[in-house]
């Protein structure tokens, strides 16, 4: 997780900064997020299938490695196109990679809860938010200091290899993260609650079972459901974000690098709380509150004005993710057989990518419709209602 947050708080953190400099829409910026999730909805459950007949950690480390190759070619992207025609060779890599990172995806939540006994997850989870944090401040600021000190593109593609060499270091260390061996043993589908895992034995082979359409006839629907509202209106906003910080705001890369982190300061100082937190309230309940929260980051940055405008609500914002980010995939696990880990993930992953893929187009054409500011205080709105629907029925 700390290689991982080097290739956040660089590559990842500037790209779609890199797309508006270039002069990316907003439907070109959604179009990032959009086509990975498209290939991630297609691909999610033979992903699933794949994941269960496999070693889970040489699945998980294979995959990390096809995936975060793709990190590589975004360095030379400035010496061989203009730059409408690099917008669009990174949407084409966004599709690309999203092939090993929809088996990654399933594979990494169900890796961590077979690496990890039930009763210490959150305890790792706020220690991994830490470390996250820490290499994130450290490369997010190191980031906007050399694009400060670079001319355009050059400091991008410095801040692109730093992000590789993160991946790769990132995937070096998750091929050390084994399962548990007690992790690895299938108990008989007899032995789980009847309402949790439905009886399959004796099923004849068809499509319904083959994608596992069991899985929404347990109470886990629930749980879809609310994740599928929450990670709706956590979408919707994100491609309109950075269009507001460079247009409207008009803020350096230094002042963006700055306010993340910022942002991941306060996700530092929060994880460090979170074992606390859950242990009072639950992960459900820590879910719902730091969604609710994440409605007033579009809210507040509608209401900005300036950089120090920016930073107090980075500041805000990172206190409602160190919540929910740190929350949700434990209460998401908690709550999956352990034994049947990957067609579970499976169908989160379809909602996820269903809710990426759906909120990176609508949510610009939304901001187009109303204008930045209107759509912002839309998003804002959407976010504090999914935080209530995990609250009242997750």
């Amino acid at each position: 997780m700390g290689w991982f947050g080097v290739l956040s708080g660089s590559a990842v953190n500037f790209l779609n900064i890199y797309a508006a400099r270039l002069g990316a829409s907003a439907n070109e910026i959604g179009l990032l997020s959009a086509v990975g999730a498209m290939v991630s909805l297609t691909l999610a459950i033979p992903s699933g299938h794949w994941i269960a007949r496999r070693p889970i950690g040489k699945a998980v480390f294979w995959t990390s490695v096809l995936y975060r190759i793709g990190f590589l070619l975004w360095i030379p992207l400035p010496w061989i196109f203009g730059n409408q025609a690099q917008v669009w060779a990174l949407i084409v890599l966004a599709l690309l990679m999203a092939i090993p990172l929809t088996p990654l995806s399933v594979g990494f939540n169900a890796l961590f809860a077979s690496a990890v006994p039930e009763e210490y997850r959150a305890h790792v989870a706020g220690i991994r938010n830490v470390v996250l944090s820490v290499t994130y401040i450290l490369s997010s600021l190191l980031s906007g200091y050399l694009l400060e000190q670079f001319t355009f593109p050059v400091g991008y593609q410095i801040v692109f290899a730093i992000g590789f060499f993160g991946a790769a270091m990132s995937s070096l260390h998750l091929y050390f993260v084994k399962p548990l061996p007690v992790s690895d043993v299938k108990p008989p589908l007899s032995e789980p609650e009847p309402d949790e895992v439905p009886e399959r034995a004796d099923r004849p082979l068809d499509l319904s079972s083959a994608i596992r359409t069991d899985v929404w006839s347990t109470r886990f629907r629930n749980v879809l459901l609310v994740l599928m509202g929450f990670h709706l209106a956590q979408y919707l906003a994100l491609p309109v974000f950075p269009l507001y910080q460079v247009n409207q705001l008009h803020l350096t890369d230094d002042q963006i690098g700055i306010a993340s982190a910022l942002f991941y300061l306060v996700v530092l100082f929060g994880s460090t709380q979170l074992r606390r937190v859950v242990h009072k309230i639950g992960h459900r309940n820590v879910t719902a509150l730091g969604v609710f929260g994440m409605g007033l980051y579009p809210f507040l940055l509608a209401l900005s004005h300036n950089a120090l405008d920016f930073y107090i609500l980075s500041a805000i914002g990172g206190l409602s993710w160190a919540l929910a980010g740190g929350a949700y995939a434990n209460y998401l696990l908690e709550r999956i057989p352990a034994h049947d880990r990957p067609a579970y993930l499976a169908w989160y992953n379809v909602i996820l990518n269903a809710c990426i893929l759906v909120g990176s187009l609508v949510g610009p054409l939304i901001a187009n419709g109303i204008g930045l500011i209107p759509a912002l205080f839309v998003f804002a709105c959407i976010r504090s209602l999914a935080g209530v629907a995990i609250w009242k029925w997750g």
